[in-house]
């Protein structure tokens, strides 16, 4: 059974030869590159010294390369974009060295001059005439956005304003993606996850535009949460004209890459915090899922695609509307939050969507535990999760910076030995 069948048959939850895995398919199911460059040096893929590249800056993630993929049995691979979450390109890569030593490639865009203070700005586009949008603190491990909020002024709010980056696709990038995609489909066997983006209603990495040279509009996080309820007809509206766009990006995408994908990225926005969701299951009904429905509808009624929304924290509360809305993926399962029993999840949930994640506690396990630990919280995930299908293996999230590199290894050497149908 090849990746692509493999996957096809679990989102369909039915039971494959094997759980499939994935590392990197997604913007939060990747590994940091500090850490990816550990992994391959361990597995003996390259040479000392031998820099990965930074495939997404925003958060460091390592490029998950094809040798990676096969050496570890990963099933999926992701279709990117051509550009940053910065606004520059992917491109004209060269040298930079990490905090902690670890030598990357880096796109042209990247700011390589520190601050006096060490820290490491970015800017929109690359373009250091602007105010930076990004910053790494001194010895950090990923960017925080630059708050870049104009004054606001009640009677001159536009929902314009806060759509400059949603944009209707490109003659050059529909063509990037139908050659990307057919160049994936024809010279790998591994399900295709698309990113397009576009559909992250109220995603708070995206609010403050660090790709936009001026963002206009409200830009400040804290602003943000408090206009969804003291301005919630405009952020109605941001959202209606957001929908609009993304539906009609989707479909000129899928002209052009008909099934060769199998998952579409819908939705990274979060919900939860560690004790419960930050936001009523009323409120997301009311205002978020009318807009999920009908991309989710789209999807599922023009497309063989499987639709995919992460939420972080305790959102167990609302999985049912998740599931109401119609996603057929919930990432990334953060077991170790209130709530969220593995047991409970698969009992209550387990028919009726796939588990994309859960894998193992990337808060405690992973960086803290011992590989012996890992190892068998590993095997016990395998089979809660993996029973009946409706499992694609994954950490919980992106796997960080500073992880002993025996436990990288423990990890991916207890997912070969416990993966495999009938479980257990």
């Amino acid at each position: 059974m090849n990746s692509r069948e493999r996957v096809r048959l679990t989102l369909n939850h039915q039971e494959p030869d094997r759980v499939p895995l994935d590392l990197g398919a997604s913007p939060v199911t990747g590994m940091h590159v500090s850490s990816v460059y550990k992994l391959r040096q361990a597995l003996g893929l390259d040479s000392p010294g031998t820099p990965v590249k930074v495939g997404e800056p925003y958060q460091m993630l390592g490029e998950i390369g094809p040798d990676l993929l096969d050496a570890l049995g990963a099933d999926v691979v992701p279709l990117w974009g051509r550009q940053t979450m910065f606004g520059y390109p992917l491109e004209d890569w060269k040298p930079w060295t990490f905090f902690d030593g670890t030598p990357v490639l880096v796109p042209g865009g990247f700011n390589t001059h520190p601050e006096p203070n060490g820290d490491i700005l970015m800017y929109p586009e690359g373009d250091r005439s602007l105010p930076p949008s990004g910053r790494m603190p001194a010895g950090g491990f990923y960017f925080d956005a630059v708050v870049r909020q104009p004054p606001i002024e009640e009677d001159r709010l536009d929902p314009a304003e806060n759509l400059e980056e949603i944009q209707l696709i490109s003659d050059a990038d529909l063509a990037y993606y139908e050659r990307e995609a057919q160049r994936l489909f024809t010279h790998t066997d591994k399900a295709l996850l698309g990113n397009f983006g576009g559909t992250g209603f109220g995603d708070i990495a995206l609010v403050p535009g660090i790709q936009l040279r001026h963002p206009k509009g409200i830009r400040d996080m804290t602003e943000w949460y408090m206009s969804t309820v003291t301005r919630r007809d405009y952020i109605w509206k941001v959202f209606e004209g957001q929908c609009e766009i993304g539906l009609e990006n989707l479909k000129r995408i899928h002209a052009r890459v008909g099934e060769k994908i199998h998952i579409l990225y819908v939705s990274g926005t979060d919900f939860g915090a560690q004790n419960g969701p930050f936001i009523a299951p009323k409120a997301y009904r009311d205002l978020y899922q009318p807009f999920h429905k009908i991309i989710n509808d789209w999807v599922h009624e023009n497309t063989s695609w499987k639709t995919f929304i992460h939420s972080c924290g305790s959102v167990v509360k609302l999985y049912p509307d998740y599931i109401a809305a119609g996603f057929d993926i919930l990432n990334p399962v953060q077991t170790s939050a209130a709530g969220m029993d593995p047991n409970t999840l698969v009992e209550e949930f387990g028919e009726r969507v796939t588990f994309w994640g859960g894998g193992v506690d990337t808060q405690g396990t992973l960086p803290f535990g011992t590989p012996e630990e890992i190892r068998t919280q590993v095997c016990e995930r395998m089979k809660i999760f993996g029973r009946g299908g409706g499992f694609v293996f994954n950490p919980i999230h992106n796997v960080q910076a500073g992880i002993p590199v025996e436990n990288l290894l423990a990890l991916y050497q207890a997912v070969e030995a416990y993966r495999h149908y009938p479980l257990g």
